[in-house]
């Protein structure tokens, strides 16, 4: 009983192109889910960003106001040293 060489390669080639179909369906399923998983990171590392910025403006807020505090606390301090200086006269 003896198979004929193209019967085996026909149906050897028919076996190697379904397992084949079947791991680029693996695949594509694995890329699909790497693709939807780069998107969500993505999704997470700009949301990150936006908060930092937020945060860098809120600190540059209240740097401006200690700054403001700081030259009305200097400003208070010269005129009680000047008023100092006025009764000493």
């Amino acid at each position: 009983m003896e198979l004929a060489v193209a019967d085996v390669t026909n149906e050897l080639m028919y076996e190697l192109s379904k397992k084949i179909h079947f791991r680029l369906d693996k695949i594509d399923a694995g890329i699909d889910e790497l693709r939807h998983s780069h998107g969500a990171m993505r999704g997470h590392m700009i949301s990150i960003q936006t908060d930092i910025s937020n945060i860098y403006a809120s600190i540059a807020r209240h740097d401006d106001r200690f700054d403001r505090i700081e030259r009305r606390l200097e400003l208070r301090e010269l005129a009680e040293a000047q008023a100092k200086f006025d009764r000493d006269k």
